[in-house]
């Protein structure tokens, strides 16, 4: 602890969205959890669809829960008070500490009710500080968003009221992060620009001494140090917020496919629903040697493919709509009457069935699932918020639940267990099965299964590796992104940000906010 029992912090903003913000959170939380140091994340306010359940029944942001898992730590709903959960309309569901509130407008939330909720975010940010040794903050966007600065509770406004220096990280592998660097600076006002104490280079590919001669020259036009230059590392992308990190018509982010344990790979395709949410359940799949994970939207990308996932989404209905628009209902249609493995997750599940009554999320009403379940499901008011367990393939399976549907199952398999056999969730019929379970692909002897099972109906002779472990990756991909705050960033100058604060005396650049 530090500041007589009070913990250090440090907030990590960022020249844009995705410029590494997440990542660089969780690895500093990783490397500071090595040093022996009790950490913990924090995010004010997020924006994504990428949400988890935490222990006491709270959705948060899936980042939030990967950063923690970085700082080996349970999340809470401390860590991420505020999650806005985008719709259509331009509508976004407002989740306030784990729990939904209500709809609202981007003008609504902006024009005032944002600022309500800085209290609310600095009581979170202050309880975790006096708990934790430190409490490194993800801000979100850019904090030079001017147009929003003044309702801000993510980026400049909570890095004001809890003094909290500012670190900004940069993209270069997009091009231009000078230019970012210097005009992020220039855009904040005098008393903002005193709390940024430095940046952060991201995802740097070659020989860093090119580089060390712009390094200098920033350091001369804002009188601040650049803190380290990450190297460029495949695979990293873990449990983004903002979007899927790679085109919605392409592999599951930048991984390589690793050569098949048995004689054959296995195709998944994942079918790029509108508002898809909790894309993240895939990621299991694509660590599987041999698997190789796409995401389409045509229906002729569905013929070679072995496996085809109706992921979750925030607009089940709208959903619904695009499938038949693009013809791939129709094609979802012919792989069931064909046998062929078709596997719905929440959202996608809820597609699967034969009707849908919703007067909450679009408020349609009445409308025709794809009936290839005997399935119906009605939208509640109340969102469904739970981490249950069960028995699948008879293989325990760990998930999480959030949705506002809920199904009548009038027929078909149980897809989950109770230890008395019971249903607990979800559908199996012939090929076809759903759950509202999120995470249970992560599950290894349970994926291990069901991959067995897709290979056998698809004719392949494709064999699960037997030593995969989805939550070994993950320590892997986490243990990784500590290296390379390590063994790249100047290590000492953040500590001495977390321990001790903004330095006094950065200088200003002009112009300063309008």
């Amino acid at each position: 602890m530090s500041r007589g029992g009070r913990g250090g912090g440090l907030l990590i903003a960022g020249t844009t969205s995705d410029a590494g913000k997440s990542v660089v959170t969780a690895g500093i939380c990783r490397w500071l959890t090595r040093r022996g140091m009790k950490v913990a994340p924090f995010k004010g306010q997020n924006m994504s669809l990428n949400s988890f359940v935490t222990r006491e029944g709270a959705e948060i942001g899936r980042a939030q829960a990967m950063q923690a898992q970085a700082a080996r730590v349970e999340p809470t709903a401390l860590m991420n008070p505020v999650l806005l959960k985008p719709g259509g309309d331009r509508r976004s569901q407002v989740v306030l500490m784990g729990r939904p509130v209500g709809e609202l407008s981007a003008t609504d939330y902006h024009g005032g009710r944002r600022e309500a909720l800085l209290g609310t975010v600095l009581e979170c940010l202050e309880e975790l500080r006096a708990t934790y040794d430190a409490v490194i903050c993800e801000g979100a966007g850019s904090p030079a968003e001017i147009n929003l600065r003044r309702t801000d509770i993510v980026n400049m406004g909570i890095a004001r009221a809890a003094r909290l220096p500012v670190v900004v990280v940069g993209d270069i592998d997009r091009g231009g992060v000078f230019a970012s660097f210097f005009g992020t600076t220039a855009l904040l006002s005098p008393e903002d620009q005193g709390l940024l104490a430095g940046y952060l280079v991201n995802k740097f590919r070659g020989d860093v001494s090119l580089l060390e001669p712009g390094l200098e020259m920033l350091r001369g036009l804002t009188g601040r140090a650049t803190l380290g230059v990450l190297p460029f590392r495949h695979g990293l992308g873990i449990d983004e917020e903002d979007g899927l990190g790679v085109s919605l018509r392409g592999a599951v982010r930048e991984s390589a496919l690793t050569a098949p344990y048995g004689e054959d790979v296995l195709r998944v395709a994942v079918c790029a629903v509108p508002l898809m949410s909790n894309f993240t359940d895939v990621d299991a799949l694509a660590a599987e040697p041999g698997v190789v994970v796409r995401f389409v939207d045509r229906p002729e990308e569905l013929a070679d493919a072995d496996l085809v996932v109706v992921p979750g989404t925030r607009g089940t209905v709208k959903a619904l709509a695009w499938l038949r628009e693009r013809g791939l209902a129709d094609a979802l249609a012919r792989r069931a009457a064909e046998g062929r493995p078709v596997l719905g997750i929440c959202g996608g599940y809820q597609i699967l069935g034969e009707r849908i009554d919703d007067e909450v999320e679009s408020r349609a009403g009445t409308v025709a699932g794809l009936g290839l379940l005997p399935v119906r499901v009605t939208f509640a008011r109340e969102k469904t918020l739970a981490r249950p367990v069960g028995t699948a393939l008879g293989e325990r399976v760990e998930g999480y639940e959030i949705h506002h549907g809920i199904a009548e199952v009038s027929g078909g398999d149980a897809f989950v267990t109770d230890p008395a056999g019971r249903r607990l969730d979800g559908c199996r019929v012939g090929a076809v099965q759903g759950t509202h379970w999120h995470g249970a692909l992560e599950s290894d002897a349970f994926r291990r299964r069901f991959l067995t099972e897709v290979a056998q109906a698809a004719g392949r002779r494709f064999v699960p590796a037997p030593g995969t472990s989805f939550g070994a990756l993950r320590e892997e991909q986490l243990d990784l992104l500590g290296d390379l705050v390590e063994e790249h960033a100047d290590t000492d100058a953040l500590l001495r940000l977390i321990e001790e604060g903004p330095p006094a005396g950065l200088p200003f650049v002009p112009p300063g906010a309008p």
